[in-house]
């Protein structure tokens, strides 16, 4: 899909990380942006930076979990601007479950999966039919992870499931597209290839009280920076990657219609080649080793 100025992209959860930095790449392309995002006053502050280096945009504040609010964001975005070139369902939520998963609080899965699965199907939803109807080129990036859409971190498992489920919906909804002869693409992005300083780590934050947990936490959130301390203290380094480096991803993904927005990394493709000769060997998950220890 060729980008050109005067097209529309959808971000969600652009108010900070890989979304914000998304929404900033496409307003520097001359696509006007729709930035959606539940915190109200980060979104707000952001479409302030846009704004003011000349970007036209829309921002709403909008709970993807909601079927309702993402319907109502696609009636705005079409009500402001009259189409929608590029989506990208971006919102996601880490669940702050704790323990093996038998003790999980079922609590945690409803709101990762409203956030991180249905999130994405409400996007599909609300905008693809309107998208199709304009007979116009277009794309979809739904946002996945390596934990999970890769293989998962059993320490992180519920979001890992909801990642590995953002992977087959793309999957899915790419063969319906090409089944349709439709001039819209699809993609799956996996943000990386190393971490990402965002604030998925503290998602606590704005979690619905429809999500409340059921019992208390037994440990205290840890931050990034909490993280990142003990790993060094460990003596193991983290390396970065620049979310301005994701939204580089993502831009020249659309441009070559590329579907696996998968950075190469050689830790990456190790374990995408343990895991398929882990399947077609019909072996044990050798490559979850590391973690059964734990």
């Amino acid at each position: 899909m060729e980008l050109r100025t005067g097209q529309v992209a959808v971000v969600t959860g652009a108010a900070s990380g890989v979304g914000r930095a998304m929404a900033r790449r496409f307003a520097a392309e001359g696509l006007k942006v729709v930035l959606a995002d539940v915190e109200e006053a980060p979104l707000r502050a952001t479409a302030d930076e846009l704004t003011a280096d000349g970007a036209e945009l829309l921002a709403r504040t909008v709970d993807v979990g909601l079927r309702e609010d993402v319907e109502a964001l696609a009636a705005a975005a079409y009500d402001t601007f009259g189409a929608v070139h590029v989506l990208c369902n971006n919102a996601g939520v880490g669940s702050g479950a704790e323990g093996r998963m038998w003790q999980h609080d079922p609590a945690d899965w409803h709101w990762a999966f409203a956030v991180n699965v249905w999130g994405v199907f409400h996007g599909v939803q609300c905008f693809l039919p309107r998208m199709l109807t304009s007979g116009e080129p277009g794309h979809v990036v739904n946002t996945s992870s390596t934990d999970g859409g890769v293989a998962p971190l059993p320490t992180a498992s519920v979001y890992a499931v909801t990642k590995a489920a953002v992977v087959t919906l793309t999957e899915s909804l790419y063969a319906h597209l090409k089944a349709e002869g439709a001039p819209i693409g699809a993609s799956v992005l996996f943000p990386g290839p190393h971490m990402l300083r965002t604030g998925l780590w503290e998602s606590h934050r704005n979690r619905p009280a429809r999500y409340a947990k059921t019992r208390p936490r037994r440990t205290p959130y840890r931050s990034l920076a909490e993280w990142e301390a003990a790993m060094k203290e460990a003596g193991q380094e983290v390396a970065f990657t620049p979310v301005e480096d994701v939204a580089e991803q993502v831009v020249d993904g659309i441009r070559a219609g590329r579907f696996w927005m998968l950075p190469a990394a050689e830790h990456t493709d190790a374990q995408i080649r343990a895991r398929a000769r882990s399947m077609l060997d019909r072996a044990d998950p050798s490559y979850l080793e590391r973690f059964i220890l734990d």
